[in-house]
């Protein structure tokens, strides 16, 4: 005789780290749920890789101790040959980038923290790569991105925005920033749009991801 089980389904509550935030809100229609749908499966799975941490390590000590982009022009032959193509389609606009520091002894790495950001509903890890400081005294949170197309404008202004947001726990007193790496372009929080515009346009494309989640939930056996 069949039993039903009383076992209750693990709930897995809405959660995005900053980067998987930003790539929904670029989507539009039906690849919005998808995506949230695959991000869902990855949290159960507890699935993920990060591919580009080695050239982030490369990048920081070329920074760190002023080398000049020597780190950068190395890691290619450091990480394995799947990786290659992937790295030095990366190293031009990384070590642009780094040019555009300007003087090595000018500037030096600070430390920053993760923080967690609750936008309308949803739990949001920001996690920037590393922090900046300029002998000026000025300070930069900086946030890398990767992928082959450049960052939207939605992504732009919504990763920006929430490191400006909880800059106190990330780095106080800094500057957000947005290094789309591929490209060596750096992108800096614009004032075209009030704040308080952001954070309901955030808010309800929060709650949307969330409504999303819950769909996308797996059946109980």
């Amino acid at each position: 005789m069949s039993t039903i089980s009383t076992n209750p389904v693990p709930v897995i509550p809405p959660y995005a780290t900053m980067l998987g935030f930003t790539r929904y809100v670029s989507r539009t229609g039906p690849a919005k749920a998808t995506f949230v749908g695959g991000l869902r499966k990855q949290r159960e799975r507890r699935s993920g890789f990060n591919p580009h941490g080695q050239l982030v390590k490369a990048l920081k000590a070329d920074i760190a101790f002023r080398t000049g982009g020597s780190y950068l022009d190395g890691v290619v032959g450091l990480v394995k040959e799947r990786w290659k193509p992937l790295y030095e389609s990366l190293r031009g606009g990384a070590a642009a980038y780094l040019a555009s520091l300007g003087d090595p002894e000018q500037v030096s790495l600070a430390q920053t923290r993760d923080a967690i950001a609750t936008v309308g509903p949803l739990a949001v890890k920001l996690n920037p790569h590393f922090g900046l400081r300029h002998a000026d005294g000025h300070r930069e949170a900086v946030r890398l991105h990767f992928d082959e197309e450049p960052p939207s404008t939605e992504a732009v202004t919504a990763m920006l925005h929430l490191m400006a947001r909880h800059m106190d726990q990330i780095l106080p007193d800094a500057e957000p920033v947005l290094v789309d790496v591929r490209r060596g372009v750096t992108h800096r929080l614009g004032t075209t749009a009030p704040a308080a515009h952001v954070d309901s346009w955030l808010a309800g494309e929060a709650a949307a991801f969330t409504a999303m989640w819950a769909a996308t939930a797996t059946p109980a056996a």
